[in-house]
């Protein structure tokens, strides 16, 4: 249930990053704390994302961190052209001190106006660099949803980051292939926070936990 580089692209213009850059820095900081208070016994526990675990999330997060952050520096090769669903991903033993950096890595990358401009790739697909920073930005907080909700933490995501997901995951004209990736929407009530919207979007249940 990753969010796909694929999918969501109208909408996006809605969106538009800063003259200097896209500042990945709030959703990547959440990250980073929320690793920080992982315990090793949670590792084998469930995630909202049925085919992996906390250790395979962890793993999930870790590639498209450095796929991500190789797409933004157009560094184009092995680790922008793999597909997140290729294989289960493999957690190294070294995640807790070596996710961190790569986590300020990537927000350097999306920082710097080049990483806009023209074409790159992630996950195997090509797309312009615009549409790859609000994907990446997506990736970080829907998964960073997905890992706090998995280890009972709180989970914050600023309204702009809430907003340039909502408009990319709801902007699609064919949902059919969003659904192959998310799963269809989960419809959530009336009024509900914008939070729980988009996580519903992304074919998540917002009040699912660990024992559900």
């Amino acid at each position: 249930m990753s969010s796909g580089p694929g999918i969501g692209l109208k909408g996006m213009e809605t969106h538009k990053a800063t003259a200097t850059g896209l500042d990945l820095g709030p959703a990547a900081r959440q990250i980073h704390e929320l690793i920080g208070s992982v315990e090793d016994r949670q590792l084998s526990g469930p995630t909202p994302c049925p085919d992996y675990s906390v250790r395979e999330l962890l793993g999930h997060l870790l590639g498209l961190t450095i796929a991500f952050r190789d797409a933004g520096l157009k560094d184009l090769g092995p680790t922008t052209d793999t597909s997140p669903d290729s294989a289960l991903p493999v957690l190294p033993d070294d995640w807790r001190t070596s996710l961190p950096p790569l986590l300020e890595e990537l927000v350097a990358a999306w920082r710097a106006p080049s990483a806009l401009e023209g074409m790159t790739r992630a996950g195997g697909v090509d797309l312009p660099g615009q549409i790859a920073g609000m994907v990446a930005r997506n990736e970080l907080l829907v998964h960073g949803w997905d890992l706090a909700r998995s280890t009972g933490q709180d989970f914050r995501a600023s309204e702009e980051d809430l907003r340039s997901s909502e408009a990319m995951l709801s902007g699609d004209d064919d949902r059919t292939g969003a659904d192959a990736i998310f799963g269809p929407p989960v419809t959530v009530p009336a009024g509900a926070p914008l939070l729980d919207r988009v996580i519903g979007l992304s074919g998540r249940r917002p009040d699912w936990r660990p024992e559900s």
